[in-house]
């Protein structure tokens, strides 16, 4: 970019959109809210797969914390003369996930094992809801930062890139955000993340407070509430007399063994390993049964409507809402399949399941 302010516009810049009051990136935020996968996030896996407990993190809550914790990032270096937008960071993070699968990573890996044609990567197919399936037609900066926010990859420091990306060619984690409200959420999602799974966890019985090395203890604490305020007052002022952003040496050391007791300790631990392996199971038996279907029937969606299967008549729907893409794009089976099951939420996926494996009554 040659200056601040042409970088300023192409962030901002959507196909044929013209702005109103809102501004560009609150116009994003109103647009993703609406949107009927943002709503489904309720009902999709953070950490616990199907949560009955009403205090048990879901994916939604998890893009509030992310979007929140970006947004107060944004507001910090702002007072020390950092030009940073919080509206686009808060657009950012709320929709960053809004490609993750039912059941969480668990379920990524799962879409991933069933089929060998689509690398199935969420932040990816964030974009693609974003841009093609919902077609919310946001700023260039907030999809941006969505398809490059990375929240698995832990870097001490980063520093966006200079260089304009067709977003289209984007198929993996390697890229980082050209701005640095998305560099702030790629930050924020760890930052978001790790500290709620701790509270969730112990909640869950998995672990207790007495688990938690004391030097995370002694200079995160425990609550999350505690971590999140540790980690973002520290980011704040290790990155306001920098080019960069990012954590202190101390902090940043703190960061990596708390990720590495949660992996240890909560995402490994076998009760959840059990959950794991079913969710797994179940993504196993939606691909199949919806990939044997459609080979057979394509978009014919007569004979999908003809059958009583709840599951049939859904994937109709959808086959017809996106037919004009999918010939557009001519879209392979295999990624038309992963884009509804990806859509779903953890509980119409066990519905389906159970719609599949159980037969309806005779009477």
């Amino acid at each position: 970019m040659k200056n601040l302010l042409e970088k300023e516009r192409y962030l901002q810049r959507t196909v044929d959109r013209y702005e109103d009051i809102r501004g560009p990136f609150f116009r994003d935020q109103t647009a993703i809210i609406h949107s009927l996968s943002f709503r489904r996030l309720k009902h999709k896996t953070q950490v616990f797969f199907s949560p009955e407990n009403d205090h048990v993190c879901t994916r939604i809550e998890h893009v509030m914390h992310v979007a929140t914790i970006a947004a107060t990032i944004c507001k910090g270096l702002k007072k020390y003369g950092w030009k940073l937008d919080g509206e686009m960071a808060f657009a950012i993070g709320l929709a960053h996930d809004l490609g993750h699968a039912p059941f969480g990573h668990a379920g990524e890996a799962a879409l991933n094992s069933v089929q060998n044609e689509v690398n199935f990567v969420h932040e990816v197919n964030s974009y693609r809801i974003v841009e093609h399936l919902d077609g919310l037609n946001l700023t260039y900066g907030v999809k941006d930062g969505i398809i490059c926010h990375n929240g698995e990859r832990f870097e001490q420091y980063l520093k966006p890139r200079s260089e304009y990306l067709d977003l289209n060619t984007i198929i993996d984690r390697m890229h980082v955000s050209s701005s640095y409200e998305g560099c702030i959420v790629r930050f924020s999602d760890k930052i978001a993340y790790l500290g709620r799974d701790i509270e969730d966890a112990i909640s869950a019985g998995l672990i207790t407070t007495k688990d938690i090395p004391n030097s995370i203890l002694k200079v995160l604490g425990a609550k999350n509430g505690e971590i999140i305020n540790s980690l973002v007052i520290d980011f704040i002022n290790n990155s306001k007399n920098r080019d960069m952003i990012g954590f202190s040496d101390e902090k940043f050391d703190l960061l990596v063994k708390l990720k590495i007791f949660n992996y240890n300790k909560i995402y490994n631990h076998k009760k959840l390993q059990k959950y794991t392996n079913y969710s797994k199971r179940v993504i196993e038996i939606l691909y199949n049964y919806l990939y044997e279907k459609y080979m057979t029937y394509s978009f014919e969606y007569e004979a999908y409507m003809s059958s009583s299967m709840k599951i049939d008549l859904k994937f109709a729907e959808f086959l017809k809402k996106m037919h004009d893409f999918y010939e557009n794009e001519k879209t392979s089976s295999e990624r038309i399949i992963i884009d509804y099951i990806s859509g779903m939420t953890d509980h119409y996926a066990l519905e389906c399941v159970k719609n599949i494996i159980i037969p309806k009554s005779i009477i």
